[in-house]
């Protein structure tokens, strides 16, 4: 990891406030990393595709409105730069939906950074990966329901048992060079449209 984008609405809102402390970018150069700024999400756009994370220095109540704005245009890390500025609402304030890959904060020492940086990176690609793996399964557990109900159609208008129909479905899948769901989910749909005329 080493481009840094880092998101600072209030750079731009309250010039005097973010001086009070040291800036996000500042003390992430002074670590070793290349570090781009935005305050708007024009600002953002094409600075996002060098980035190797994100680090939002806002209020949690805009973290997840951020969040989909940058991983909608790539997946890499967010972390939230927590200072007395950006921590200043109650923890009911932290609604279940805000979700950030790490936390960041002016008082930690370089390593530190380096380290939340590293395991933060790990945990976005586990999550992602993670993510793809629970879409695979629940496109199985669709294709599966299509295929048992076919099953079940086939076995009651053939009069055969539902291991019977199953090789008729895979069979009919092969004939026609088609996917089983697919034959499937047609066996289904005139199904049911005969049903429906009747």
């Amino acid at each position: 990891m080493h481009s840094l984008l880092v998101i600072d609405p209030g750079r731009t809102e309250n010039p005097a406030e973010a001086r009070s402390s040291p800036s996000p970018d500042l003390i992430l150069r002074s670590c070793g990393y290349v570090v781009g700024t935005a305050a708007s999400g024009e600002q953002a756009a094409p600075l996002i595709g060098d980035a190797d994370a994100f680090i939002l220095h806002l209020p949690v109540t805009e973290i997840s409105y951020w969040r989909s704005v940058l991983v909608q245009h790539k997946v890499a890390p967010v972390l939230w730069w927590c200072t007395p500025l950006t921590a200043t609402l109650s923890v009911s304030a932290c609604g279940d939906d805000i979700m950030v890959d790490g936390i960041l904060s002016p008082a930690m020492q370089p390593q530190e950074i380096h380290w939340i940086l590293h395991f933060s990176s790990r945990q976005c690609f586990e999550r992602k990966q993670w993510l793809k793996e629970r879409e695979q399964l629940l496109s199985r557990i669709e294709e599966r329901k299509w295929i048992d109900m076919a099953k079940g159609i086939l076995s009651k208008a053939k009069n055969i048992s539902e291991s019977e129909a199953y090789d008729l479905l895979r069979k009919q899948a092969m004939n026609e060079r088609k996917r089983m769901v697919d034959v499937a989910t047609s066996i289904v749909k005139v199904y049911q449209l005969l049903q429906d005329q009747t």
